[in-house]
Parts: structure tokens; C-alpha cells; sequence
């Protein structure tokens, strides 16, 4: 009991210094969502490492995370600052996106303008104003529409059936995005990544030290069956949910199973950190957990900006955390039944009658 309160008390603390936790119309936190059959009747903040629109935001949305998707209606303006924007819905006003990427999806419509800069960005849906581009790379999909003129900066290819109904005009001098600059740099959501990372490993190790070990342990011994772990029910249990949700009795579970397996891959990523620090550390015959959370969290922040290294090394970590931490809590759950069927097939002393002497054989 000790252990949850520590950690209720410490995710209190995480929350409290996210900004905008205590505005109504803003939300912050690891992840964002607006459900798809939720509406915000007012303007919406959403800082968050995702920020997620499936349902209606019925006025402005400004988002800043490492992810930024609006799949479903907003009905005002979007500013949305990530390491990827995507827009695959409908925004009624303009969008302004800055980012690694910036994505407006096959389907998707922009009744105002789009004024966006990134590293690279694609348009395969509708503008109905002006588009203002700026960004390494610029791609127009065949099912591209920009009803209004298109003012870029950068290597521009439009594939056949891309529509510009104004002029197209490059301009080197172009200055686009949600914050008037050419991009975000992406080190600022490297940050706040660090940042959750080493606030939740924190929790972790003062709540569940004897966790932590045992997942290390267990990836640093068996690495091998450990992400085997991982990835067969990293791809198993959300077959079994679609499976269950398709009876209408099944829903229910099915979502409390969806949010109980979400938790369990986030707090995976965080573990596999702590098991990557732990085994640099290891290298150098050192053993310190705390030592381990922040080389490991480091680590991969600095391997992030690499490309193709950086996603293999995020997924490795993945599998070999969440393998672990599957692998720990089967194993914790499995040695609490042996040991409570022993207690219940134990022969039980004989009982004393009321006069306080035993039964005679």
C-alpha cells in the first residue's frame, strides 16, 4: 500500500507541473485524445507526447506534441507544432503546422489556408485557400486540390493530377508555420520526451524497485526469448480485443482491455530503457538503477536523431521492456496461485471442542 500511495503521490506531482492541467479547455498529458464520438463545444489547448482528434473540437485547436493527428472535425483553426502533423480530417478554418513532417491525408479537407514548414512535407487532400509551404522536400499527390495560390520554398514535385487552381510561386524568402518559423526543432520534443521518461521511471523504481530488477534481469539473461515475448503479444493481444469486441458484450472488456494493454506498452518503453542503461552499465562492471534510467533514457534521446539506427533501437528497447515486463507479471501472477492452492491443500490442525480439549482419536 505504501508502494501505490508513493506512486499516486509522485504521478500527482508529474501532472501538476504539465502545463494546463487546470484549464478546462486545455488538456496535457502522455497522450491527447479527443474519442470519436466526443465533442469540445469550446476552443482546445493539447500539449501532450500525442495529441489525437478523432471526434469534433467545435472551435480552435492548438496542439504541441510529438505527434499531432487531426482524424476527425475541427470547426475552427488549427496551430499544431509536432514532430509530425497529420491532417486526415476536416478543419472549417485555417491550419498552420510546423513540424518534422507535415501530412495533409488523401480525404482530407482545409476550408481556409494552409501555411505549413517542416523537413518534408506531402498534400494529397483538399485546401480550399492559399498554401504557403516551406520544407526540404514538397510533394503534391495526385488527388491534391489548392484552390487558392501556392507559395513554397524548397524542392517542390507534384504527381499527375495535383490541381493548383491560383498562381505557384517559389519564394526563398518564405518564413511559414505555427510559430512564424521554418520548423520546430525537433529537439524540443526530445526534451519533453526525456523529461516523462525519467519522471515515470521515477515512479517506477521508488513504487516497484523489485520490478525493475526482475525486468532487467530478465532482458539482460534471456534477451532473445524476451523479444520474442514482446513482439508475439505485442501482435497477439490486440487481435484477441478485436476478437472480443465484435459480440456486443464484448465491448465493455474489450476497451478496459485496450486501456490496460495501452498502459502496459507505455510503462514497456520505459522499462526497456531502464534495461538498456542497465546493460551499458554493465559494460563498465557499474550497477546504479538510477544510473541505469538516465543512460538509458539518454541513450536513446540521442540515438532518436538517427534515422534508421534510432527507430531500430526504439523498437529493440520496446520488445525487450514490454517482453520482460509480460514475462514478470505472468511469472508473479503464476507464484501467487501455486502458493495459495498450497495454502488451501494444507492439512488444517484440529479444531478444540468447548471445553478447550482436542477431539480423541
Amino acid at each position: 500500500m505504501r508502494r501505490i500511495l508513493t506512486a499516486f503521490v509522485v504521478l500527482v506531482v508529474v501532472l501538476s507541473v504539465l502545463p494546463g492541467v487546470a484549464a478546462a479547455a486545455t488538456r496535457s498529458g502522455g497522450t491527447v485524445v479527443v474519442a470519436a464520438d466526443e465533442t469540445v463545444d469550446e476552443d482546445l489547448q493539447a500539449f501532450g507526447g500525442s495529441v489525437v482528434v478523432r471526434g469534433t473540437v467545435d472551435g480552435d485547436l492548438q496542439a504541441v506534441g510529438g505527434t499531432v493527428v487531426v482524424e476527425g472535425t475541427v470547426t475552427g483553426d488549427v496551430e499544431a507544432t509536432g514532430g509530425t502533423v497529420q491532417v486526415l480530417g476536416s478543419v472549417g478554418g485555417d491550419v498552420s503546422a510546423s513540424g518534422g513532417t507535415v501530412d495533409v491525408g488523401d480525404g482530407a479537407r482545409i476550408d481556409g489556408a494552409l501555411d505549413a514548414g517542416a523537413g518534408s512535407i506531402a498534400v494529397d487532400g483538399t485546401v480550399l485557400g492559399d498554401a504557403r509551404l516551406g520544407a526540404d522536400t514538397i510533394r503534391l499527390g495526385e488527388n491534391a486540390r489548392v484552390g487558392g495560390d501556392l507559395t513554397y520554398d524548397g524542392d517542390l514535385a507534384r504527381a499527375d493530377g495535383a490541381a493548383v487552381d491560383g498562381t505557384v510561386t517559389r519564394d526563398e524568402g518564405l518564413s511559414v508555420g505555427a510559430n512564424g518559423d521554418f520548423s520546430v526543432p525537433g529537439a524540443v520534443f526530445t526534451v519533453y520526451g526525456v523529461f516523462v521518461a525519467l519522471l515515470v521511471g521515477a515512479v517506477l523504481l521508488l513504487a516497484f524497485p523489485g520490478t525493475a530488477v526482475a525486468v532487467a534481469d530478465r532482458a539482460t539473461g534471456d534477451p532473445l526469448r524476451t523479444g520474442g515475448i514482446g513482439l508475439l503479444t505485442a501482435v497477439a493481444v490486440p487481435v484477441v480485443l478485436v476478437v472480443v469486441a465484435i459480440t456486443i458484450v464484448g465491448i465493455p472488456l474489450a476497451f478496459a482491455g485496450g486501456l490496460a494493454f495501452g498502459l502496459l506498452v507505455w510503462l514497456g518503453t520505459i522499462y526497456g530503457r531502464f534495461v538498456l542503461g542497465t546493460w551499458l552499465l554493465s559494460l563498465a562492471d557499474a550497477e546504479n538503477r538510477w544510473a541505469a534510467l538516465l543512460v538509458g533514457v539518454l541513450t536513446v534521446a540521442v540515438l532518436r536523431l538517427v534515422p534508421v539506427v534510432g527507430a531500430l533501437t526504439r523498437f529493440v528497447v520496446f520488445l525487450l521492456g514490454f517482453g520482460a515486463l509480460v514475462a514478470v507479471l505472468v511469472d508473479g501472477y503464476r507464484d501467487r496461485r501455486e502458493r495459495r492452492e498450497r495454502r488451501e491443500r494444507a492439512p488444517r490442525a484440529p479444531e478444540a471442542d468447548d471445553t478447550g480439549a482436542e477431539p480423541a482419536d
